[in-house]
């Protein structure tokens, strides 16, 4: 029988070494994550158990929610061309991009290309929502225009794996009824529910979200979809609200940063095997550099179009090209549906997390503009 709480000691072990290192060398703490996962997941004896998967995932679902909580409806609509056109752009240029090259030059089979492009189509959610956080970004208008922008990337990829691979039978139509009749009610419901049982140290408001997320994301497994998919739209649905009601926000943010993202960040890490990173690294390098070019061909001229500056433009793109919740979640399903095998599977996830790690990197340390209300 395992010993849980060596291996819980373990995990928080490596998360505290991730956050004294990000103190230290002021590198966002999502990717020194996902780094010291990676040397963790080779060299320690780190087991990815069920608890440890389903605090993971309770993580993802967790800042998907809160990036979509700062979708702010204002800039949304002021700046809705410029995040609609960042957005599409972002998701259909290395679509279409890396699934050309896996067709025509590496020779996959048309879905295995297909689960390639969108894999590499994504925009982290996870480490954009870490990064503007840290910074402060999210209270300024990029800021909220790059989360926007994210939203609209990541459900360009939901909308191509749903098209593309989707099963289309009760169990979805039920899922899409029940969920378009609960984000109809809740920016109702929920400020009423809230006057009533007040803050309280048993935090009644916090567990209420959580039963919405989880419940929600109960009914998208069972039509085969994922858990993390509905809690952006509950988010945004929420946004209003949460904007004005700071200290629950913040409540929420400790709650998730202090637990549960550290097993996220983590288990992607550890998900890479560099044995066989080593046999692939040149396709790995490949597929990394068309979705980070890509990115560039379809955000850059963008950017130039709406007046941002260059260092604005740079930043942006940046963080545009990284990937990790939704193209880790896409090159999974293509997995464990036989759509792609586990060599691809490999390559896909390390390009996925190697453009969460390369352009933050960059950006952060090079591009970050000044901060403009």
């Amino acid at each position: 029988m395992e010993n849980q709480w060596f291996q819980a000691a373990l995990w928080m072990g490596l998360a505290l070494v991730a956050t004294l290192l990000s103190v230290r060398i002021a590198i966002s703490i999502a990717l020194l994550e996902i780094m010291v996962g990676v040397i963790g997941g080779n060299y320690l004896p780190l087991e990815r158990t069920e608890w440890v998967n389903f605090l993971a995932g309770v993580g993802s679902i967790l800042l998907t929610f809160l990036a979509g909580a700062e979708v702010d409806p204002v800039v949304l609509k002021n700046k809705f061309k410029e995040s609609m056109t960042i957005g599409v752009l972002s998701f259909l240029a290395p679509f279409l991009c890396v699934m050309a090259y896996a067709y025509y030059v590496a020779g996959w089979s048309l879905p295995e290309s297909q689960i390639a492009g969108i894999a590499l189509s994504t925009t982290s959610v996870a480490v954009i929502y870490s990064v503007m956080i840290e910074s402060g970004y999210n209270q300024t208008e990029l800021g909220k225009i790059i989360i926007a922008a994210t939203f609209i990337t990541d459900l360009g990829t939901v909308l191509a794996l749903g098209i593309l691979f989707a099963n289309y039978n009760w169990h979805m139509l039920g899922f899409i009824l029940v969920m378009g009749v609960v984000l109809f009610f809740l920016p109702k419901f929920t400020p009423w529910f809230f006057r009533k049982v007040g803050s309280r140290i048993s935090e009644p408001e916090t567990k209420f979200i959580f039963l919405v997320l989880f419940g929600l994301g109960a009914l998208a497994v069972m039509a085969k979809s994922e858990a993390v998919l509905p809690a952006y739209l509950v988010g945004m649905v929420l946004a209003p609200f949460f904007l004005v009601n700071k200290t629950l926000s913040h409540r929420m943010r400790v709650t998730a940063f202090t637990m549960l993202t550290p097993f996220y960040f983590l288990k992607a890490g550890s998900l890479v095997k560099l044995s066989a990173v080593w046999s692939s690294a040149l396709l790995i390098g490949v597929f990394l550099l068309i979705k980070v070019v890509a990115k560039f061909i379809g955000i850059w001229p963008t950017m130039e179009i709406f007046r941002f500056t260059k260092k604005e433009n740079m930043y942006t793109t940046l963080l545009m090209s990284t990937g990790l919740t939704f193209g880790s979640i896409s090159a999974l399903f293509g997995l464990t549906n036989g759509i792609i095998n586990q060599e691809q599977y490999t390559i896909l996830l390390t390009a996925v997390i190697l453009s969460a790690v390369v352009p933050t990197i960059i950006a952060q340390k090079w591009f970050q503009p000044e901060m403009k209300k």
